[in-house]
């Protein structure tokens, strides 16, 4: 989702320019979208679109298991599920109904870096919302049962999405060993011993700390003027204190100078490998080589790795790869399915030798344009809707430091060169800055081990 899009004249044509910036060449309009902070200092971003009646709003919260630590892991996901609990002037279950008798819906996710709140309503409901939202955000409850509650369905997602799954499970074992000293090598979802034993206390000092105006970034897209956002804003969010800010994340992932690997035995059908290297923050400018970079070599049935593994060689049934993006480095991701007979050894070295050819070779001209167009034509897609103008707008304002970024994206990747790629991957794809992940399918009871 990275980024970068985007005369003479007459001297009476610069000056008009001068007086009102005109739209980018991409036909999005940077001076539409309006901002301001307020007294607490809570950002509230406006993106006034008028196709339909509708308006999403999404509520950046600047925490995620990267401001956790042992013993409190899975915090910030469990904030997830709070959120909707309750508050000292509304009983658990009483937000979603009033959402759904105004027509409206909401969602959350967590990630290592933030925790975002979704709300998509009718904008006749606009001043509804903004007090739902000011209400939880100031005024949540921590009913004990309520906490119990909410602790044992967290648990149970656990079992779901890492217990219960092999590729979970896997890339769990992996990030705790990609990373020796930064907090993304917790998992969101929290440690089960942790899960087990946050009290009250902890919940209501990590909500005090973390869920303060000044470390929110709030985004509204659709059928709303900017103003009259502004104005129920002051009205029900800015009395809302600020808090003392996070302390920052100081801890720097020191350099990985030797493969690691990790290996976990479980009950499984087929083998799996897994590879993360070390990587780039959302905000390094080399971000979008390393977007397409990943493109070319693991996304689609046309990418390098799939050509190579799936179809050529045959020693995976499939490949796929995802990139960590947050505010330090995170990793890149390549993840190979093996089949039932699978051999791991010719996987890995099949995989390793097709990696070695992006930092001695490169990649040729047709493939960068085709990953490019692939690119451009999914950030398009990503503002097809009012949903996700709003995600891309918040990620932009909280990752990059600036929301007018956004509209300079397809630039960005056009800027690309083979050159950078050929060089990125010959810095960041290498064997001493990898972690190696193998599950090893077993029969009967499962077990770990390295």
């Amino acid at each position: 989702m990275k980024s970068a899009l985007l005369l003479t004249g007459l001297l009476a044509m610069q000056s008009a320019m001068a007086a009102a910036p005109p739209k980018a060449s991409n036909g999005l309009d940077p001076a539409a979208v309006q901002s301001v902070t307020l007294g607490n200092g809570m950002t509230v971003i406006v993106w006034p679109k008028h196709d339909i009646p509708n308006v999403a709003l999404y509520n950046f919260v600047k925490v995620g298991s990267r401001n956790e630590s042992p013993g409190i892991t899975g915090l910030a996901h469990f904030f997830e599920h709070m959120m909707f609990n309750g508050t000292s002037k509304r009983e658990p279950g009483e937000f979603d109904r009033i959402m759904e008798a105004q027509g409206a819906s909401n969602n959350a996710y967590t990630s290592d870096d933030v925790t975002v709140y979704q709300d998509w309503f009718p904008k006749t409901t606009l001043r509804t919302i903004i007090e739902l939202e000011a209400d939880r955000l100031q005024n949540l409850a921590f009913v004990p049962k309520v906490v119990e509650s909410e602790r044992q369905v967290v648990y149970s997602e656990r079992r779901l999405r890492t217990e219960d799954d092999n590729q979970g499970k896997l890339m769990e074992q992996v990030q705790a060993t990609a990373f020796v000293a930064h907090p993304y090598g917790n998992p969101t979802i929290g440690w089960p011993s942790d899960i087990q034993s946050w009290r009250i206390e902890d919940l209501q000092q990590f909500f005090k700390t973390y869920y303060a105006p000044n470390n929110c970034t709030l985004v509204l897209v659709g059928d709303v003027q900017p103003a009259e956002v502004f104005a129920l804003a002051r009205e029900y969010l800015e009395p809302i204190p600020a808090q003392t800010p996070p302390l920052p994340i100081r801890t720097k992932e020191p350099e990985q100078l030797g493969e690691r690997r990790v290996v976990v035995h479980a009950e499984a059908q087929t083998p799996l490998l897994q590879f993360a290297y070390h990587s780039l923050a959302a905000a390094d400018p080399e971000m979008p080589a390393l977007e397409l970079m990943m493109r070319i070599l693991g996304q689609g049935d046309s990418s390098r790795l799939h050509r190579a593994l799936v179809e050529q060689d045959k020693v995976a049934i499939a490949v796929d790869n995802y990139w960590q993006e947050g505010f330090d480095p995170g990793l890149a991701w390549f993840f190979l399915t093996l089949p039932a007979d699978g051999d791991v050894v010719r996987a890995e070295a099949a995989f390793t030798r097709e990696i070695a050819k992006v930092a001695e070779s490169g990649v040729t001209a047709a493939e960068l344009a085709k990953a490019k167009s692939l690119v451009i034509a999914d950030f398009w897609r990503s503002l097809a809707t009012i949903n996700g103008k709003a995600q891309q707008l918040g990620s932009y304002a909280v990752f990059h430091g600036d929301q007018r970024k956004l509209f300079d994206a397809p630039a960005t990747y056009e800027k690309v060169t083979p050159e950078q790629i050929k060089a990125l991957a010959a810095r960041l794809l290498t064997v001493n800055n990898r972690t190696v992940g193998v599950l090893v399918p077993v029969m009967g009871e499962e077990g770990e081990g390295e």
